[in-house]
């Protein structure tokens, strides 16, 4: 059964002064004519009320109550969101597992955060990678579970990118921070305004960036059917209120490649999270987006969103979000926090004396105090004596001609994994980087794929066996 023996009472002091009607007060409330959702039509905040109250008695009924327990496994949509805030106002804790689990990654989820209750779809969903998303109906299962060991509103497991993922606690006043925070972004969609999230919202930047804060600051979130450019760009064009898209890295590539985008008065900016966004992606979506600006984030599941550009004025660095502390130790960002946000004892020497250890390689200006993320801490190795930042070699990569995505990972030597376009071949490749890097620079095997493995959030996976068993199933020629 997991417990949490480094839970700090600062949390539960915070959340008591927040009170129990946190989602009545700060999500919920407001005029119940005004529209606060759009899936395959508009939802009210009336409506909305009624459907979560509804909800309360359904889950109520079997037992959840105050200080429960309960796991969601729900896709994205108006389903996913009445249950959230259902389980929320009866003052349970809720896990969030992502609806793309196999049954048995679920499982082994389960086995940790031990939930009273599961709430997951009574049958089948529609299977479609690019689906915005889904209307299901919900069943409830009992299960052997045990009530909430924490105080946390929320319980989140860590992307996977890298490795085993860490369950991630969030206090209710922990996430009523990071909304003020984004109320505090310059540039972030004010009231009256509209987001269409391209983000999971079972993730942190849709969850909290995108679904909370829109229901916080009365800013309408839309979600799109499908993840298509056709269905992005008429999602855009459904109001004329102005518009801000936010999503991942993937979702600039696929609006960059539509050949003649529409006129988009409505389109306010383009934020993107999640991962480093290469300059060639940036060049394409101005190319195609002239007058859009491309706002990037920084963010982790652990504290939510840490800095920003929303204009692009700084690129490549970024500014500190509101209330956020961040300094650079021996080139690793550390961003001061009252207590850890890892529940068990899964993630040993990440939080120490008050300050998170992200194993993001970066750079606090002393002067500026801007941040600039070089990428992950891990990716700076010695060859021969010699250091090689392994995102700089990325970097270079995903610049040729015909390579869309790359990992590189050091395994006894560089190794490069890489989706590339139909007719590029390794031998080419390697010949283009002969005149762009040093010889010790170079990966010594090369990897080609149609496209890279990626999380349930929509992040590129950089755990090395997956990355191999990938290979292993693809019909691509044998590595350089």
């Amino acid at each position: 059964m997991l417990r949490d023996s480094t839970f700090s009472c600062d949390a539960a002091v915070d959340d008591a002064a927040v009170g129990s009607g946190w989602v009545d007060e700060h999500l919920l409330a407001g005029p119940g004519d005004r529209v606060c959702l759009w899936f395959d039509q508009p939802v009210t905040r009336a409506a909305l009320r009624e459907l979560v109250a509804e909800r309360c008695k359904e889950l109520a009924g079997t037992g959840l109550s105050a200080g429960g327990s309960v796991s969601l496994q729900l896709p994205p949509g108006l389903t996913y969101v009445v249950n959230l805030l259902a389980a929320w106002r009866l003052g349970a804790q809720v896990s969030l597992l992502d609806h793309r689990l196999t049954p048995y990654e679920a499982e082994r989820a389960m086995g940790v955060i031990q939930p009273q209750l599961l709430v997951s779809p009574a049958g089948e969903i529609p299977k479609h990678l690019l689906r915005g998303y889904t209307s299901v109906t919900a069943g409830i299962t009992p299960r052997d579970g045990q009530p909430a060991a924490t105080g946390h509103a929320l319980l989140q497991l860590s992307s996977g990118s890298t490795g085993p993922s860490k369950v991630i606690g969030r206090t209710a006043a922990d996430l009523l921070t990071e909304i003020d925070r984004y109320r505090h972004l310059e540039g972030y969609p004010r009231p009256g305004e509209r987001i269409v999230l391209l983000a999971s919202m079972v993730h942190v930047l849709g969850l909290v960036g995108g679904l909370l804060y829109g229901l916080a600051a009365d800013v309408t979130l839309m979600v799109p059917a499908f993840l298509t450019t056709k269905d992005i760009l008429a999602a855009v064009t459904a109001a004329p209120e102005p518009t801000t898209i936010l999503g991942v890295r993937f979702h600039i590539d696929l609006l960059a490649s539509d050949d003649s985008p529409p006129e988009l008065p409505q389109l306010a900016r383009v934020i993107v999270g999640g991962e480093v966004v290469p300059p060639r992606t940036v060049r394409s979506f101005a190319g195609k987006y002239p007058t859009v600006p491309l706002g990037i984030m920084y963010g982790m599941t652990e504290v939510g969103v840490i800095a920003t550009d929303l204009r692009g004025e700084h690129r490549p660095a970024l500014v500190t979000a509101p209330g956020m502390v961040l300094r650079a130790e021996d080139g690793q960002l550390m961003i001061a926090r009252p207590c850890t946000p890892y529940v068990g004892s899964a993630a040993p020497g990440r939080w120490v004396d008050g300050w998170l250890r992200t194993k993001d390689a970066g750079t606090v200006d002393p002067d500026t105090g801007l941040v600039t993320v070089t990428g992950r801490l891990d990716s700076q190795v010695s060859v021969a004596g010699l250091k090689v930042d392994l995102a700089d070699v990325e970097q270079t990569l995903v610049e040729l001609p015909g390579v869309t995505e790359a990992v590189v990972l050091f395994n006894g030597g560089i190794d490069a994994y890489l989706a590339v376009a139909a007719g590029r071949t390794a031998e080419e490749i390697a010949g283009e980087l002969t005149g762009q890097l040093a010889a010790y620079k170079r990966p010594q095997r090369l990897y080609l794929l149609p496209k890279l493995p990626r999380t349930a959030s929509g992040k590129v996976v950089r755990d090395l066996s997956v990355l191999r068993a990938a290979v292993q199933n693809s019909q691509l020629p044998d590595p350089l």
